[in-house]
């Protein structure tokens, strides 16, 4: 029989990430967005409640966006980034360095979020290759870290379903608990036992871990943590490619500490979630390590897609939004519609750990299993949530809400309203 429909077509051609193929739904064909909500073939609307992986923060579709799309697409699409530049490559790194925390001096431009965090790897372990400091190797990353899933940003993710496959393969990192008031001391002393002098940089998602599963954390015991790697001549290597561009309340989760960050990764938010395009900023002093006539210094990274002017101009349309005062009016009305639904989802004994960062609420659903990426309830909650079209993707029993910032409350209440349909059949 011949399929007919967009969701038959995909399943005799697609293969789709994080899928187990051969027990998962039939995917469903979208074929349109606008605002916070996105529809299928037939024209059914899903609330978009997760970004679509995190990454749209202005609404599907937003017309600003595209017509700086179309123009740039009209004046140049593509140019080689070695021995060449372009308008909207300068126009960004110009805007984007004096917004970010700390002395931010250089952009470097990649594709995506992994690619950004591999930019960084290696620009931390050849900024001491290239000062003869030939003992500093050693990376330092937090449990429960996510950094992306090629093989260096695997390396210094945390060791879970997403790397077991290649766990034998991958370079050793050392993981530590992130900081709390508690903990301080034994992670210093933990560090110090590692040998400070031969540690390179330590890298971590600021304030949220993310994929391993929306777990929050101290600024202020983040702030000693880094403060104090820095006096050890620790880099510091901030992952902003979640946290970026207001997820977390401030323009970006770095603004909680006053320690620098010596490079930070971006992506995702970057582009609204219009296009692909991954940054690696650092300081001047990492820049400079890599100036010299013995072109052995030089950072051998590159990707065919650097810089590309199409998503550099999403970027700066996008960037253009966030600025403008009315975003961050739409992420505190957000988080103030959070706040108040904290005060019902508190009133089920359904639910454990409710957390709040910006716009980002999560929490988990009590079952008898652990609260892992892998448990069972995960299936469960897919299927009750595409049958109420509201896109929800949770992370084992952990379910969150990190929607576009232009989602309505009337919006927020059919997702809320939602989530307590759920528990109170659970």
């Amino acid at each position: 029989m011949m399929a007919t429909t967009l969701s038959e077509r995909d399943l005799q051609v697609i293969w789709h990430p994080y899928t187990q193929m051969q027990t998962a739904p039939a995917p469903i064909g979208i074929v349109r967005g606008e605002g916070a909500s996105l529809y299928d073939e037939e024209g059914n609307r899903y609330i978009d409640a997760t970004s679509s992986w995190w990454v749209n923060i202005h609404g599907h579709a937003h017309p600003y966006i595209a017509q700086q799309l179309a123009a740039q697409a009209l004046q140049l699409q593509h140019c080689i980034f070695a021995g060449y530049t372009h308008p909207t490559a300068v126009t960004l790194a110009e805007k984007l360095l004096p917004i970010l925390p700390g002395r931010q001096s250089r952009v470097f431009y990649s594709d995506n979020g992994s690619t950004a965090v591999e930019v960084a790897l290696k620009m931390a372990l050849q900024y001491w290759h290239n000062k003869g400091v030939q003992q500093r190797k050693k990376i330092l990353a937090f449990h429960h870290s996510y950094h992306g899933d090629t093989f260096g940003a695997m390396s210094v993710s945390s060791r879970s379903v997403f790397t077991a496959p290649f766990d034998e393969l991958l370079f050793d990192v050392h993981f530590i608990d992130t900081p709390s008031a508690d903990n301080i001391t034994a992670l210093k002393a933990t560090i110090q036992s590692l040998g400070t002098d031969a540690i390179a940089a330590i890298i971590f998602e600021p304030l949220l871990q993310g994929a391993g599963g929306m777990l929050m954390y101290e600024a202020s015991a983040l702030d000693q943590l880094l403060s104090w790697c820095q006096e050890q001549q620790i880099l510091l290597i901030a992952d902003e490619i979640l946290t970026g561009f207001g997820r977390t309340g401030k323009n970006f989760a770095m603004e909680n500490v006053a320690t620098p960050p010596d490079m930070i990764c971006l992506s995702k938010g970057l582009t609204g979630g219009a296009m692909a395009l991954g940054i690696t900023t650092c300081t001047a002093a990492i820049y400079e390590a890599f100036l010299s006539e013995n072109k052995l210094k030089t950072l051998f990274h590159g990707h065919s897609f650097t810089a590309n002017p199409l998503a550099c101009s999403v970027a700066l349309a996008s960037l253009d939004l966030f600025l403008d005062p009315n975003c961050a009016q739409q992420r505190q009305r957000v988080q103030a519609q959070h706040e108040a639904f904290i005060q019902r989802l508190s009133a089920s004994s359904a639910v454990k750990q409710i957390r709040l960062l910006g716009t980002i609420l999560a929490f988990e659903i009590v079952t008898p299993g652990q609260d892992t990426y892998t448990n069972q309830l995960a299936d469960e909650l897919h299927r009750f949530f595409r049958q109420k079209r509201i896109m929800l993707r949770p992370l084992g029993n952990t379910l969150y809400i990190l929607a576009p910032y232009c989602i309505t409350d009337k919006e927020l209440g059919e997702v809320y309203g939602a989530i307590m349909e759920f528990l109170e059949r659970y």
